[in-house]
């Protein structure tokens, strides 16, 4: 049964079947430590007549292509099984009905003998049937989503510049400029040794002025989105596993995974295998799984906020010291899930908020349209914001904007109505089979962006703000939410 939500209760559909371009998990070959897990409902048959433009994909993203043939040569297997199983089916029904109608109980054994044979061959293929679709789903999961066009082709340096929004402040003999570490331990905002010593290297803690600044760009990046007509989520920091994979944020072939694994106990063997999540995007793409919504009630469009762990965490350079790039961070994310049409839009409106939140905190930035090789598996398109930062010199990412498509949806079976059903006299009755009204049905598009990654959104507010005598101003729109409202910290 699909469930949807309370609005459309005028519309009762049941989930019976799926267009032939589609295929359903099997439960036979679920994980089984994911009890849960959610059908992915992939397009096999596209994949497998699009097999060399996927790999030609695959390759200007910077992947191994040998999955998207493989899934070609599984997909031919798997109908070649499909068409013998059926011709086994129709063998052991045909002696099925000689047994019926055999008139004596010795003129039905040779049918009997036969029938079982019949049987045990079609539990045969059955069973290849069923090792075979796994592997076919499996290796179909790390196919990443397709590009844009107009995407820069290549690596990082081969990013597009969009815009660049306000001047970088330049550290000089004259007026030398410090970097955020050296401001914040000087104004007793961070400690990383102690967090050493209690977690491990790439930790901290944040105190006095370091706990009011986060707390002010979390209430903030809050208060900015809802006046966008985003509503405010807070989202678990533990996701299944399935559902990140989901996600698209599965490590590639030969890759060590990024993502913290939760150990459940072992009196618990039969739990869902959890993870800390990477980014609130994991999290707010679950809260619409296994949905089906009207058309006119989208786009849904939600701002969360959680904690993001990452288990890999640079590659300790100078500049990447003291808060860039660490284990956890908080992190406010906007997500939205529009129809297929809506998605361009919707891209555009995301930016525009990020723009605004930076302009706002006086932040010196750029906007940069990401090139393939510096696309993750969901994103279709991806634009980066990145400020200027002079305590390094140089630039740093502190925001991305991804439109995914389907990508996201498949995984997760998040759907959508077309008011064209609602428009057509049989949407008056809600009898109507499931099979007509899945002619109407579609899979929708998700995008996300970073409202705020707070530890390198502090990095630039610092070093952008600061004074020769160490202290920081506080930009305006920050101020109410630090207790006192200071102007200056120090």
């Amino acid at each position: 049964m699909l469930k949807h939500l309370s609005r459309c209760s005028s519309l009762r559909l049941r989930n019976t079947k799926l267009t032939p371009s589609c295929i359903r998990w099997n439960s036979q070959i679920a994980e089984t430590d994911d009890i849960h897990r959610i059908p992915p409902q992939l397009n096999l048959k596209y994949y497998a007549e699009n097999a060399d433009a996927i790999a030609r994909n695959m390759t200007l993203r910077n992947y191994e292509t040998d999955c998207a043939l493989r899934v070609k040569e599984l997909y031919s297997q798997r109908n070649q099984l499909q068409e013998k199983a059926e011709i086994l089916t129709r063998e052991r029904d045909t002696m099925n009905q000689q047994i019926r109608t055999a008139v004596t109980k010795e003129s039905r054994q040779p049918y009997i003998a036969q029938a079982k044979h019949w049987k045990d061959q079609l539990r045969q293929v059955q069973d290849q049937l069923v090792r075979l679709e796994s592997e076919l789903i499996n290796q179909a999961l790390l196919i990443p989503n397709d590009t844009h066009t107009q995407v820069p082709i290549g690596p990082e340096s081969n990013a597009r510049l969009v815009k660049t929004i306000g001047t970088p402040r330049l550290s000089t003999a004259e007026t030398p400029l410090a970097d955020h570490v050296e401001l914040a331990e000087r104004l007793d905002m961070v400690d990383f040794e102690q967090a050493s010593l209690v977690t491990g290297s790439k930790f901290y803690y944040l105190k006095n002025y370091g706990a009011w600044l986060e707390f002010a760009l979390i209430q903030y990046a809050m208060h900015k989105a809802a006046a966008k007509g985003f509503s405010p989520v807070l989202a678990p920091d533990m996701v299944r596993t399935s559902i990140a994979y989901g996600c698209g944020f599965q490590p590639r072939k030969k890759e060590a995974s990024q993502i913290y694994d939760v150990s459940t106990p072992s009196t618990h063997a039969s739990a869902p295998k959890l993870c800390l999540v990477g980014t609130a995007e994991i999290p707010l793409a679950g809260m619409f799984a296994k949905k089906l919504y009207k058309e006119q009630e989208l786009p849904k469009k939600i701002v969360g906020f959680s904690h993001a762990f990452r288990a890999e965490a640079g590659h300790g350079s100078a500049e990447e010291r003291g808060l860039y790039r660490v284990h956890q961070f908080s992190k406010v994310e906007l997500f939205t899930v529009t129809t297929p049409g809506q998605s361009e839009a919707m891209l555009q409106e995301l930016q525009d908020l990020q723009e605004d939140l930076f302009k706002d905190l006086g932040l010196c930035f750029r906007v940069l349209d990401m090139p393939t090789e510096e696309l993750g598996a969901s994103a279709y398109r991806k634009y980066d914001i990145e400020a200027w930062m002079p305590g390094k010199n140089g630039w740093g990412e502190i925001s991305s904007t991804s439109n995914c498509t389907d990508y996201q949806t498949r995984r997760l079976d998040v759907r959508y109505l077309k008011n064209e059903f609602q428009e057509n006299e049989g949407a008056k009755d809600v009898r109507v089979p499931w099979h007509i009204k899945e002619k109407f049905v579609d899979y929708c598009h998700t995008l996300n962006g970073t409202a705020m990654a707070v530890p390198r959104v502090i990095i630039a507010l610092l070093e952008t703000h600061q004074n020769a005598d160490g202290t920081i101003n506080v930009p305006l729109a920050l101020r109410k939410w630090i207790p006192g409202e200071p102007s200056i910290l120090k």
